[in-house]
């Protein structure tokens, strides 16, 4: 999922060979815990392939019988020969491009001209931010499409190890479709080293600050929040600071209740279980001179679909070649550009709210004057998730709303609207990257914000019908509607007790090696030791091996796919020995898949044996 260029995840039907689909249904239910059964009203948002079969993410035809003739064989030779030349090409480029970025500095990655208007650095308390305004994307019509009478808009993307800039790095983007609905658009980037000592709270106070700047730009109004993951909780806990005022918040994957999820289907949640809590985290900054290295976190990602990470990427770059190589090439430029966050800021993130989940029971502190309470919040707020994502499934989106509202009645009372629309199939990175989502979902929530901001109070589904096609910004693309919920009907049940005993046992290992093991390995480390740890990290090695400047010999694949790619005839998917090819990638694929689930069954089953149900 997450390293897929097409960042989508699909559920497909099981592979009629290997593994046998009885040997699967046999090995992973002795293995997986009992599933958690939600609501019945909330099955209807589920896909079917939420059942509980273990689904194959590839589809194989039964292999061919027939013999290619001689010929079809030296063209399949010659093919892939070609195809091998033009992949390790690819991949020198990726090494290229990533030196090049980080001898850059590791600059933002965005498809527009933009403007800087406040950089946080200079702030009293600096934070590695930046406010942007964004002047241009490509040739899209600023002048004729943008509206100033309309609020303007405020992307914040996610900093999980990544650079900014997923969120505009296309012009089918979220930067793109704003601007091409109307909206003036803003964009918080961030730089690859943490300022000294920055905290979550400082990062807050300076985002609040942009929001405040930015409505007075524009007389007044309140900007819209579009927050990405990581940048949709921070949306949330900007709105709900005790001096944050903001318009509608838009969170796009964005994990608010940070226990939930699906046994077997989002492992990430019981990750912390197995590692004794925060003190990792604390450990890997201290022995990196006080800066958590962002790579870890996207090897994390990747580690969650290995088969994808290790195999099925680099098998889709391999297949298709003649057109695949700039998508990957671009995708692959901002997914290997690791930023850092301070040691301040991790462990408080994944101590407050991975672990102890104290973002929706209000305990989480910015300071020692402000404690967040979601319940706070009075703009309203838009909730895109879907079931596709293994990171941030709706469990983790939408399950803090019955946790702060006792019931709807409640909701009600605090006259607060929160809207939320599901996707049944679209990946993590997909839910504000895939152009299909930015020209469907996106444009259908930035098109009908203001009806979002008259609705009464209450919690209502968005529904989208009957997409157009029709390019014209200015006229409304979908048929939407909005229809009452309740939250009763959202609750999604998960072993509580089992992730508060996870809590209780992360606050006392990180206890024991604040106090006793932190000062040594502080002590321990040097600038060289720092630099060592960043440069052998497996998710830069694996990389920097493609450079011609580690290894002068790959120069020789630039020479030969330059003389390849001015006479090169790709055979036909209908070729039989491609076909074969691809038979055989889909088994290989399937093999991985059967792997993955029956180690997360494992992990999930261990988690249960270690801290119960």
């Amino acid at each position: 999922m997450f390293g897929d260029p097409a960042m989508t995840v699909v559920r497909k039907k099981s592979v009629p060979m290997n593994p046998p689909p009885d040997v699967v249904q046999a090995v992973v239910p002795l293995l997986a815990p009992p599933r958690h059964e939600i609501t019945a009203p909330l099955q209807k948002l589920q896909p079917k392939d939420h059942s509980g079969k273990v689904p194959s993410t590839a589809e194989a035809p039964s292999w061919s019988t027939a013999f290619a003739a001689p010929f079809e064989v030296f063209e399949y030779q010659r093919d892939v020969l070609e195809r091998t030349i033009l992949f390790f090409d690819t991949m020198r480029k990726r090494a290229n491009n990533m030196l090049e970025h980080e001898r850059a500095g590791l600059p933002p990655l965005l498809n527009f001209k933009y403007e800087t208007l406040l950089d946080a650095r200079q702030f009293d308390h600096p934070v590695n931010y930046a406010l942007l305004r964004i002047t241009e994307v490509g040739d899209d019509c600023w002048d004729d499409c943008v509206d100033l009478s309309k609020p303007p808009v405020l992307v914040i993307d996610p900093r999980a190890g990544h650079g900014p800039g997923i969120g505009g790095f296309k012009r089918d983007s979220e930067v793109g479709i704003a601007l091409h609905t109307g909206h003036p658009v803003y964009f918080v980037v961030f730089f690859p080293e943490p300022c000294k000592g920055q905290t979550l709270g400082d990062v807050i106070k300076a985002l609040g600050r942009f929001v405040a700047h930015v409505a007075e730009r524009h007389g007044g109004k309140r900007p819209v929040l579009y927050g990405n993951c990581q940048g949709g909780w921070a949306a949330a806990l900007v709105a709900a600071d005790c001096e944050g005022q903001v318009g509608a918040a838009v969170l796009n994957g964005s994990p608010l209740s940070y226990w939930g999820g699906e046994p077997g289907v989002n492992p990430l949640r019981i990750m912390g279980g197995f590692v004794g809590g925060v003190w990792l985290n604390h450990f890997l900054a201290d022995s990196n001179g006080g800066r958590f290295d962002g790579a870890w976190l996207v090897q994390n990602f990747e580690n969650l679909n290995p088969g994808n990470a290790l195999f099925e990427k680099y098998a889709n770059l391999f297949t298709r070649i003649d057109t695949e190589a700039d998508r990957f090439l671009d995708f692959e430029r901002w997914w290997g550009g690791f930023y850092r966050l301070s040691g301040e800021e991790i462990v408080s993130i994944v101590e407050d709210l991975f672990i102890g989940n104290q973002l929706e029971q209000g305990q989480v502190r910015l300071d020692e004057h402000c404690t967040v309470d979601l319940r706070t919040i009075r703009n309203p707020l838009v909730i895109f998730s879907s079931y596709g994502d293994n990171i941030t499934p709706p469990h983790q989106a939408l399950g803090w709303i019955p946790a702060v509202y006792k019931s709807t009645e409640d909701l009600k009372a605090c006259g607060q609207r929160i809207v939320y629309l599901t996707n049944p199939k679209v990946g993590h990175l997909g839910i504000f990257a895939s152009a299909k989502v930015v020209r469907f979902e996106h444009r259908a929530i930035l098109e009908n914000h203001g009806e979002i901001e008259k609705l009464a109070a209450g919690l209502y589904e968005m529904k989208i019908d009957n997409p157009t096609g029709d390019p014209d910004c200015e006229r409304h693309q979908y048929t939407v509607r909005f229809e009452p919920r309740n939250i009763e009907d959202i609750k999604f049940e998960y072993p509580r007790a089992a992730f508060e005993r996870v809590r209780q046992s992360s606050e006392f290992n990180e206890s024991m090696y604040r106090t006793f093991v932190s000062p040594w390995v502080q002590a321990m480390t040097n600038p060289w030791t720092s630099q060592a740890m960043q440069w052998l990290h497996p998710m830069r090695t694996s990389r920097y091996m493609f450079s011609e400047s580690f290894f002068p010999w790959m120069g020789a694949f630039s020479v030969l796919a330059d003389a390849i790619s001015k006479d090169r005839k790709a055979l036909s998917d209908d070729h039989p020995l491609i076909a074969q090819e691809r038979q055989l990638i889909a088994q290989v694929s399937s093999f991985w898949e059967t792997a993955r689930k029956i180690r997360d069954a494992a992990q999930e089953r261990t988690f249960t044996n270690l801290y119960g149900e």
